[in-house]
């Protein structure tokens, strides 16, 4: 039996992430960072709060966890779910133009931070519907250059 089968159906989480990137000389970079217990590199991501809706949600976990500021694309990726909590978290997940990187975050101590191709990605983590996602991004990647509004000048 899975965890989920394992897991109390009856609670559950919604969730939401992000996929951080830049364009770097028209090629994409993508941050990872690392989970806080087992230090595998996934996505910031987190509950979504009442007040806030998924993609707002999502960009104050980015915020936090990874230390990055942007704009987060109303293009839905995909989603996957997992068990946390003695229930099940539902997570919905939508790319992220990374327009700010800061020096000094919430969890900068907590974390590490990775800008990499998206082929690296797939292969630093170990989750496979994280790299699905990552799959789905590189699949869509012409309509998710196309819906970035803002570009400003970021270095890394």
């Amino acid at each position: 039996m899975s965890q989920i089968e394992n897991a109390n159906s009856d609670i559950r989480y919604s969730q939401s992430a992000v996929i951080p990137f830049q364009l770097k000389k028209n090629r994409i970079k993508i941050l990872l960072i690392t989970s806080l217990k087992t230090k595998q590199w996934i996505f910031p991501k987190g509950i979504i709060e009442e007040h806030l809706t998924p993609q707002q949600s999502a960009l104050q976990e980015a915020a936090e966890e990874a230390g990055v500021e942007g704009e987060v694309l109303n293009i839905l990726l995909g989603g996957y779910s997992y068990t946390k909590w003695e229930g099940i978290c539902e997570v919905k997940v939508f790319p992220m133009h990374v327009t700010r990187v800061l020096d000094d975050w919430p969890e900068a101590d907590l974390r590490k931070r990775k800008w990499v191709s998206i082929e690296k990605a797939i292969n630093l983590i170990n989750k496979e519907e994280l790299q699905s996602l990552l799959r789905q991004f590189e699949e869509n990647k012409g309509k998710i250059k196309s819906a970035i509004t803002t570009w400003p000048n970021v270095e890394t």
